[in-house]
C-alpha cells in the first residue's frame, strides 16, 4: 500500500475546508449585520449559534474516516480509535480541572489551557495516525481563517464573538495579548484538538457501522 502523505491529505481536505470557510464568512457577515441571534450570536464564545464551524468536525470525521479506509488505511480498530480521542479529552479536560482548582492566573491560565489543548491533540492522533492526521490539518486550516478574523475584530473591535473576549478577562488588557491569549493560542491548540477529538469520535463510530454492514451474515441461505 502506497503511503498516505501530505500531498492527499491536503487534496482530501480541500472541499471540507472550503465549505468551512463560506460557514465562517457567512458567520461573520451574519454577526456584523446583526442578522437572528439564535443563528449569528455574538456572545463570547460563539453562544451555541447555529451557524458555525464547531458543528462541523463530527460530520468530516465520518467523512474522511470513510475515504480513508475505502483507500485502503484500514484501522486497527474502531475502538482504538474511540479510545485514544476520549483519553485525548480527559487530557484536556483533567489540566482544565487543575488550571480551575487551583486559580492560577493570568495570563498562565491561557497557556496551560493552550498546552492542555496540544497534549491532547497528540493522544487523540494516535488511535489512526492517518484519520489524526487528516483532522488536524482540517482543522488547522478550519481556524487559519478565524484567527485572521479575530486579530481584525479584536483590534477594531467590531462587535462580534470574534472579539468578545471571556467573562473574566482581566480589564486593561492590550489588543495584541488579547488577541494572543484568546484568539492564537485557543484556536490552534483547544480548538484543533476538538476537531480531531469529535471527528475521530464520529469517525470510528461511522466505521463500526460500515464493518457491521460488511460482515457477512452467518445464517445460511
Amino acid at each position: 500500500m502506497s503511503s498516505f502523505g501530505g500531498r492527499d491529505i491536503r487534496r482530501l481536505i480541500l472541499v471540507p475546508a472550503l465549505l468551512t470557510l463560506a460557514v465562517t464568512l457567512l458567520r461573520l457577515v451574519g454577526e456584523l449585520s446583526g442578522w437572528s441571534s439564535r443563528f449569528f450570536s455574538t456572545e463570547a464564545g460563539g453562544g451555541g449559534a447555529i451557524v458555525g464551524i464547531a458543528w462541523l468536525p463530527p460530520i468530516f470525521g465520518i467523512y474522511f474516516g470513510l475515504r480513508l479506509r475505502k483507500a485502503g488505511f484500514e484501522p486497527t480498530s474502531a475502538g482504538r480509535i474511540a479510545l485514544f480521542a476520549l483519553l485525548g479529552f480527559l487530557t484536556m479536560f483533567a489540566l482544565v480541572a487543575v488550571v480551575s482548582a487551583a486559580g492560577v492566573p493570568h495570563p498562565f491560565n491561557f497557556i496551560l489551557l493552550a498546552l492542555g489543548g496540544a497534549l491532547g491533540l497528540v493522544v487523540a492522533m494516535r488511535g489512526w495516525p492517518v484519520l489524526g492526521r487528516t483532522l488536524a490539518l482540517y482543522g488547522f486550516a478550519a481556524r487559519l481563517p478565524v484567527v485572521v478574523i479575530m486579530f481584525f475584530a479584536i483590534m477594531g473591535r467590531w462587535g462580534t464573538h470574534y472579539d468578545a473576549p471571556p467573562p473574566d478577562f482581566p480589564e486593561g488588557t492590550g489588543p495584541l495579548a488579547e488577541f494572543v491569549l484568546t484568539g492564537l493560542l485557543p484556536q490552534f491548540t483547544v480548538w484543533i484538538a476538538y476537531t480531531v477529538v469529535t471527528g475521530a469520535l464520529f469517525a470510528a463510530l461511522a466505521l463500526k457501522v460500515a464493518a457491521r454492514r460488511r460482515t457477512p451474515s452467518s445464517v445460511d441461505d
